[in-house]
């Protein structure tokens, strides 16, 4: 079992780069693979990026392919989202989560959730 918090939100330029962590506590963080995902007012969870347990085969939502990029660091236990060339349309509620069932971009193939952090991107 993990325990996942999630940091790094907060205002940002449109054109700006933000850099959110999700931490983890317990003992087997590096059996996990960990997604992130986000949800703006009045619309569903959206699936924004996953890694694998060691760091590999990092996969993204198409929204956010080729801007953001998802990295770990199983030393600290901790998985990375770094956002670039933001818009207004990625300001959300961003959550990380363990990934259950690798490839999936489905809410029920993850769990253990972070309580969000709020990314708003002003124009």
């Amino acid at each position: 079992h993990v325990q996942l918090v999630e940091s790094g939100g907060g205002l940002v330029q449109a054109g700006g780069s933000l850099s959110l962590s999700c931490a983890a506590s317990g003992r087997t963080f590096s059996s996990y693979a960990i997604g992130w995902f986000r949800q703006a007012p009045g619309k569903e969870r959206e699936f924004v990026a996953a890694i694998n347990w060691s760091g590999g085969n990092p996969y993204y939502g198409d929204s956010v392919r080729g801007r953001f990029i998802i990295s770990r660091e199983n030393v600290k236990k901790t998985v990375y989202l770094q956002m670039n060339s933001l818009t207004p349309e990625d300001t959300a509620v961003y959550y990380c989560a363990a990934n259950y069932r690798y490839g999936s971009r489905r809410q029920s193939d993850f769990g253990s959730w972070g309580q969000g952090t709020q990314v708003t991107v002003s124009s």
